[in-house]
């Protein structure tokens, strides 16, 4: 029963964050074909998750949809995409493009994790909805399952950034021994020399802002 309830815990955390993010002004939307690489990426998990929830739904496989949003919410959102983009939603200035964009992905996640959310977490979606959708009239519980996500479909995408976050993880890895041995604290502190003798990996890193994506 705690395991559910941490789990639990942990989504109502993700939902709260996105609120507090669109609460002041959602921004001006981006179109797809303009947004940053990083966006993208999060957009085609949406896309990738979207085929879990729906097969377990048609399965009434609830538990397997709750497991698959618990770690796309912990894996995919709080430990990588709002861990590099809430330096530019906090600090960016409303004109900065990233920032345009970071909104126009947060509503994306939002509108689809509400939705899918809904026949699960019924009273904590309904509020939420009601917070993110103050004009609505309608209530999350009648509405469908968002169906326009395959769209944002893009293997080639995610290929290139499995190779960026596998040299990601050696980054952070020596990061939290550099912070377990005191000699830094924040990741922002630390300057990093990384060593690539794969000239492919090189290559595709050399291709993103890579102080950007480890946070230093």
């Amino acid at each position: 029963i705690q395991t559910n309830v941490d789990a639990y815990r942990k989504l109502r955390n993700t939902i709260r964050w996105m609120l507090g993010t669109l609460a002041h002004d959602k921004g001006e939307e981006i179109a797809y074909a303009d947004l940053p690489e990083l966006e993208k990426l999060v957009l085609h998990r949406l896309s990738e998750l979207d085929k879990v929830v729906r097969e377990g739904y048609d399965s009434f496989e609830f538990k397997k949809i709750a497991r698959a949003l618990v770690d796309f919410s912990n894996v995919e959102l709080s430990a990588f995409y709002f861990d590099i983009r809430k330096d530019a939603l906090y600090c960016d200035a409303p004109s900065s493009l990233t920032r345009k964009a970071a909104l126009t992905a947060v509503d994306i996640l939002c509108d689809a994790i509400l939705k899918w959310l809904a026949p699960i977490l019924v009273f904590t979606t309904d509020e939420a909805w009601a917070s993110y959708r103050p004009a609505d009239t309608a209530s999350v519980h009648l509405l469908t399952l968002p169906d326009d996500l395959a769209r944002y479909r893009d293997d080639a995408l995610a290929a290139k950034w499995e190779t960026i976050r596998d040299v990601r993880r050696v980054v952070t890895g020596a990061l939290e021994l550099e912070r377990a041995a005191k000699r830094i604290g924040a990741s922002l502190e630390a300057s990093p020399r990384i060593y690539i003798s794969d000239r492919a990996i090189f290559d595709v890193v050399c291709l993103v802002d890579f102080a950007e994506v480890c946070i230093t």
